[in-house]
């Protein structure tokens, strides 16, 4: 069949076979020509030397960002060596990915997801998913945004811009409906003492301390306040200019509560990790142990208040009922997290 129609094409390709490779005598089509070349010792030669790249195969996240040429490589491979069952090839895809405690991510929602994957095209999906999700992830010193849900407003600050009020300090407002560099802050772990920090991952559970740090000022979110010398009365807390709620500034001073807790706004007692386009709350966490009373959320409202000529809208902290008001946008800004 194939001499006649296709003119002698399986001849050719016999041709084409290197000469130290014996071929059987009789071979009538394709299909032999392919299952004689398979029991040739130079075969297995090639199938032993792709598993064995495959078993060398490593997903670097920082160069293979684009994920493509990874799995072409792993598909490629898993074919040459003749690697078929499903239940195989997530072993050797699991193998590739970071096995560091950078990385735990990977591997934990490799597991959970893998246990319904039944075929190559499923399983190279889920990957896709996986690697996109962690993108998103925000870790140590990531570059943020908040926004607040209701008015679409960004938690904003200005060098030299202050309170006119006691204290003075460097004023915290909702700002514009459009992202500019002065609503920038970088999320930092509480007490952490590890060289790897840039890559933990914030989590509901596990890290729930943070500190908000002014990416242009470099200076801390929080709620000053001052004390008597001797520390026998309580805090004496600056108020907000309208509300008379708690004033929120970004401040170097050493009096001020500022390690925030963060809670998912939409889900009770949601675990997991913390990610770009949650909506949460943010409470201040009595660490120091000065603050006697209820919970201190964020908030922003309506309120405004006025320096000179310009109109602010007022962010306060609160020890009220929680409610919209209270709900932050978290963003990861795509600029400055690679």
């Amino acid at each position: 069949i194939w001499k006649n129609n296709y003119g002698g094409f399986l001849n050719t390709a016999i041709s084409l076979i290197d000469p130290t490779i014996k071929l059987p005598t009789e071979i009538n089509d394709i299909e032999n020509l392919r299952n004689a070349l398979k029991e040739d010792v130079s075969f297995k030669v090639f199938k032993i030397t792709n598993k064995r790249k495959l078993q060398s195969l490593k997903y670097n996240p920082k160069k293979d960002d684009k994920n493509s040429k990874f799995i072409l490589k792993f598909r490629k491979l898993c074919y040459n060596a003749e690697i078929n069952d499903i239940e195989e090839q997530k072993k050797y895809l699991y193998k590739s990915l970071p096995a560091d405690n950078n990385y735990t991510y990977f591997l934990t929602e490799f597991l959970k997801r893998m246990e319904n994957v039944n075929s190559m095209n499923e399983l190279i999906k889920e990957f896709e998913e996986i690697i996109t999700d962690e993108a998103n992830l925000i870790k140590h010193e990531s570059t943020v945004t908040l926004k607040h849900v209701p008015t679409g407003k960004y938690l904003t600050s200005v060098l030299d811009l202050n309170y006119t009020t006691r204290g003075k300090n460097q004023l915290v407002f909702a700002g514009n409906s459009n992202l500019d560099p002065n609503a920038l802050w970088n999320i930092r772990f509480f007490n952490l003492n590890n060289k790897n920090n840039n890559k933990v991952l914030a989590s509901y559970t596990e890290t729930s301390n943070y500190l908000l740090h002014h990416k242009v000022t470099s200076r801390p979110l929080g709620v000053p306040f001052t004390r008597d010398f001797d520390g026998n009365n309580p805090p004496r807390y600056n108020l907000s200019p309208s509300s008379s709620n708690l004033e929120v500034s970004c401040n170097l001073q050493n009096c001020y509560d500022g390690n925030w807790e963060i809670s998912h706004s939409k889900l009770e007692n949601h675990q997991g990790y913390l990610k770009s386009n949650d909506t949460i709350n943010l409470s201040l966490n009595n660490l120091n142990g000065l603050y006697k009373g209820p919970v201190r959320f964020l908030r922003s409202h309506d309120i405004q208040f006025t320096i000179e000529n310009d109109t602010f809208q007022e962010v306060v902290c609160h020890n009220e009922t929680v409610g919209e008001n209270d709900e932050w946008c978290i963003e990861l800004d795509k600029n400055f997290n690679s």
